[in-house]
């Protein structure tokens, strides 16, 4: 069963950066799964201030649950900032299922920001945007505060943009990046565990 699956990001480069990792996911490890619809069309940007308020993670999972129709799943990717993902990750969980106890969803916390990522797979990111060939990750990409911050400095010609940069970047980003980076390896593991599952949801 080809199963469609909805995102709810917080930033203008996830809406198109977004789509293309998890297709990349999927590819390299689809574990027999059908590949999933998924469009920029089923990506919902929300800012994650306004998310945190009372009522619009889960308005925002309603209108995501609308566009999967049956059958399909919602995935929630957010940065956690300065929060503990540990802590509001299971948080934002437990607000977006009393919202809709019936859909399949998963929520995950980029720690810090989702451009740890691109830190941490930054061998497998040389000679791509002005970033030079000799490039190396941090030590603990999920450490710096300022990602985008790193990268900018890394550049050459320009700083990093969101907006121009975040699709090309996760385009050629390692998925097994070198260090370890437990945010991604968690992305990864909820997003099978979304298309794998054969249980039933629950009804509203």
């Amino acid at each position: 069963m080809t199963r469609r699956v909805a995102c709810i990001v917080e930033g203008h480069g996830e809406t198109t950066a977004v789509p293309i990792l998890l297709r990349r996911l999927w590819e390299r490890d689809p574990e027999g799964l059908a590949m999933p619809e998924l469009t920029t069309s089923d990506v919902l940007r929300v800012p994650r201030s306004r998310l945190l308020r009372p009522g619009e993670l889960e308005r925002a999972v309603e209108l995501a649950a609308r566009r999967t129709g049956p059958g399909g799943a919602v995935l929630i990717l957010l940065d956690a900032d300065d929060d503990t993902a540990c802590s509001l990750g299971p948080e934002l969980r437990a607000r977006a299922s009393r919202a809709r106890s019936d859909v399949r969803l998963a929520v995950v916390l980029a720690v810090r920001e989702f451009e740890a990522w691109l830190l941490a797979s930054a061998t497998s990111l040389r000679g791509v945007a002005g970033l030079p060939l000799d490039l190396a990750p941090p030590d603990d990409p999920e450490a710096i505060r300022d990602a985008k911050g790193w990268l900018s400095r890394h550049m050459s010609g320009g700083r990093y943009r969101e907006v121009i940069h975040q699709e090309k970047l996760t385009a050629r980003m390692s998925l097994v990046p070198e260090p370890d980076c437990p945010s991604l390896a968690k992305l990864r593991r909820e997003v099978m565990r979304l298309l794998a599952s054969d249980e039933p949801p629950r009804s509203r």
